[in-house]
Formats: structure tokens, sequence, C-alpha cells
């Protein structure tokens, strides 16, 4: 029984001193002040005060560091620092606010964009620290890595001294610098070619997705062959159709669009301007009538309007209030009698006092096509000023240039003009010719017979 306690003993001895060896290895192995190591904490908790990135934001590179925090590249470039030294190249503010290309600069800012904002932005960006006293002096040492993937800048430096970064030249090397990095200010942007062909392939497809599409082509029934298409019109010239084919069909309440070259895409805002010479005559004093009758009685104003976004221009001889107080119910009654008498008081061309007293001076009489076809308007000359009609409806221009603003124009006339033919027929009296009484066929007949016979000399 001591043999086996002894055994026992000698056992348990042994384990015990295998235990503290493997206690002693491990100890050894361990570091003497062991520190927790903790998982990579967030990297704007690493970021110093003193960093390239704090003094970026606070620099003079106002442009380059507003688009830094629109491409939400902080973080990124926080845990860039993190790792290494980094060397930005910094576009002045001139060169991103008005030397880049509006169209460009739209592109990049479009949330759509975001990438190759980030791209563009990451491409002026080393991950090495390079000073201008480490510029390389040769070409073949100059290309390094940026922060954007498989995309790399050339540094070289010319024979006048100067040092460039592709093709933008340096003109403030060395402007900011800190432990973590340091900033060289350069004349113009860089642009990487992945976001140039990005550029380029949106801007094609937004061409090509905004021509309109056309219909098949028409054949001509009398050639028997393609008719060709119409030239283009630019926008602001003059409209291909005839003001009398944009007209609306008769005097209707509700006229009809005018059909220009420009179609919904108006370039001139016609109804704009309608509604500043009606407020330009209500103002002037001695036009509400006139006014009036545009804007309420009829729909006149709305498609002068219309005419003018289509191109069109206009001369409005406008009567006064007096003149128009002439006017009598059975002259307004009628049905569309106010619309043709305001048609017969435009014309289709844009005419201001001096061009018309000048026409007159020169030709003596000038006669004007108006909105009502086929009568026209007759202008001369008559006490040094520009008299229109001829009798007693004629009117003088009383008020000139009212309102002209290049597509429409607003002379004030002291009478109501009709058209010739109009006053022609009221001044003509219908008379109403005497019959005689006629015989009837048969009487005449037994006449004649008679007469030959000898019967009667004459059938009275």
């Amino acid at each position: 029984m001591d043999s086996h306690i002894h055994g026992s003993s000698i056992s348990f001895f042994i384990v015990f001193t295998l235990f503290l060896s493997l206690s002693a290895v491990s100890a050894a192995a361990l570091p003497r002040h062991p520190k927790l190591i903790s998982p990579k904490s967030n990297s704007s908790a690493q970021i110093h005060s003193n960093s390239v990135l704090v003094a970026l934001l606070d620099s003079h590179y106002t442009e380059l560091a507003e688009l830094v925090e629109k491409a939400l590249l902080l973080q990124t470039l926080e845990q860039a620092v993190g790792q290494h030294n980094i060397t930005i190249f910094a576009p002045r503010n001139e060169a991103l606010e008005h030397q880049l290309d509006p169209e460009f600069k739209r592109f990049l800012l479009e949330p759509g964009n975001l990438k190759s904002l980030q791209t563009l932005l990451m491409f002026h960006i080393i991950p090495k620290r390079i000073a201008s006293d480490q510029w390389p002096k040769d070409s073949g040492s100059g290309r390094h890595r940026t922060l954007c993937k498989n995309e790399h800048l050339h540094l070289s430096s010319k024979d006048s001294g100067n040092k460039a970064v592709d093709s933008a030249e340096v003109v403030r090397p060395d402007d900011v610098i800190r432990p973590d990095g340091l900033i060289h200010g350069i004349e113009r942007v860089l642009i990487p070619r992945s976001v140039q062909e990005d550029f380029n392939r949106r801007r094609s497809l937004r061409s090509i997705s905004a021509v309109i599409p056309e219909g098949a082509p028409e054949v001509d029934p009398r050639t028997h062959r393609l008719k060709k298409p119409a030239p283009a019109v630019p926008a602001g010239a003059p409209p291909v159709l005839p003001i009398y084919d944009a007209l609306a069909p008769g005097p209707s309440l509700a006229p009809a669009p005018a059909p220009g070259p420009g179609g919904p895409r108006h370039h001139f805002d016609g109804e704009s301007q309608v509604k500043d010479f009606i407020h330009t005559l209500l103002h002037y004093g001695g036009y509400n009538e006139m006014a009036d009758i545009l804007v309420n009685l009829t729909s006149l104003a709305t498609e002068m309007g219309r005419l003018v976004s289509e191109g069109y221009v206009l001369t409005v001889l406008a009567p006064n209030d007096e003149a128009m107080a002439k006017l009598t119910t059975d002259q307004l009654s009628e049905p569309g009698a106010p619309e043709q008498i305001v048609y017969y008081h435009i014309i289709p061309e844009y005419q201001t006092e001096e061009s018309m007293y000048n026409s007159v001076r020169r030709f003596g009489k000038v006669q004007y096509d108006t909105l009502r076809l086929p009568h026209r308007v007759v202008a001369q000359e008559a006490d040094g000023s520009v008299k229109f009609g001829s009798g007693d409806s004629s009117a003088y221009l009383f008020d000139p240039d009212i309102y002209t603003d290049g597509r429409i124009s607003v002379q004030g006339i002291d009478e109501v003009l009709f058209p010739v033919e109009e006053l022609e027929k009221k001044a003509t009296p219908v008379v109403k010719a005497a019959v005689k009484p006629r015989r009837g066929k048969l009487m005449e007949v037994a006449c004649s017979m008679l007469g030959t016979l000898g019967q009667f000399s004459s059938c009275q």
C-alpha cells in the first residue's frame, strides 16, 4: 500500500511539473505590456486638427472643398490619410468656376453622376508625399498612381523650371504643408479619361433622345417621287405661313391656335406682350373702350397673343374713346361686327409713326394690308401727320407710338375706320325701278294677227 501511495505521489509530481512548465512557456510568449487590440475604429476619430484634410476645407480652395463635401468623400479621404501621406493637386477657384464647361459641370453635379464626380476628385490625389524638392527631374520616373483605380498622373518639369501635372501647370507649389500631406495649387482641372468618356456617352444619348421622330416619307401624287422635307426654320425667324393662314377661321369666340413654325415651343411670349400693351392703353388714358373690346367683348387679345408667340408682328390702329362712342348700336349688334371692326384696324406689319410718315412722304399714298381680308387701309400725308382712310371716315394719327416693343406697335387714331366698300354701300340709296305693266302673251298674239288682216292699225 505504501508503494501504491508512493507511486501516486510521483505521478502527481510529474503532472504538476508539466503544468508549471507549460504556464511558463505561455507566459513567455505573451508580451510584457499587453495592449487591448480593438477593432478598427471610425476614421473620423483619428483625424487630427492639423490634418491636411482640415487644411483643405479651411483653405482658399473653396470650390474644391465644396465639391469634396458634395461627393461624400470625407470619410474615404480620412481613411486614406490614416494609412499614408497624401499629395493633393488643388485647381484654382477660377478653373472650377469659370474655365470649366458649364454643361460638364452640370453633368458632374447631377445626383446620378456621383461616381463620376468622386472619380474626378480622387484623380487629383496621390497616396504619397511629394514635395516640390522631390519633383522628378526626368519623365521616366514621374508616373504616380492616384486614389482612382487604374488611373495615373504624370509629373514632369519644364525647361523653364516650372512643374507640371499632366497638362496642368503647378502655380503654387507646397501651398499647404501638414504632417500627413501637402497641397499643390494647379492652374486647371484634371479630367480622367473615364469621366470624359462617360460625359460624352451621356451627351450623345441625350442628343439622340432629343431628336423628334419623323413619320414615313410622303410621295408626291403628281410626280410619284418622294417629297422633299421642308427646310428647318431657325429660332426667331419669321413664320413660313402667311398671317392670314394662321388666323382663326372667322370671328370665332374660341379662335384656333396659330399654326406657326414653333408649334407648342414658342420663341416669343406673345400673351405677356399683348397683356403689356393693353395695360399701357389703360394707363395711357382715353383708350378704355378699345381695351374692353379686345378683352371682354371678343377674344381677340388671346388670338393676338398666339400670333405674336408664333413670330408674327402687328401694328394696331387704336381709336380713342371719343371715336368709339360714335359707333351706333346697329354697327355693333350684328354677329361678328366687333371682330371685323378690330380686324380692319390691325396691320400685319411692324410700323411706327416715323416709318409710316416717311412712307407717305416718299410715296404719297400707301396701302396697308389688314387682318380683314381683302380690305386695305390707305394712308397719306396730311397737315404734317399721317391720315388713314378717305372722306368723312378718315382718321388722323392722334397719339403716336403708344406702345412699341419690336413685335407689337400701337398707334392712336381719332376716328373708327371702315372699308370704302361698306361706306359706298351705306351711302347708295335703294331705288325701286318702275315696272311697266306687261300684256298677256295671248293678247299680243291676237293683236299681231288682226294687224296683219288690216282690222286694227295698232293694238293700244
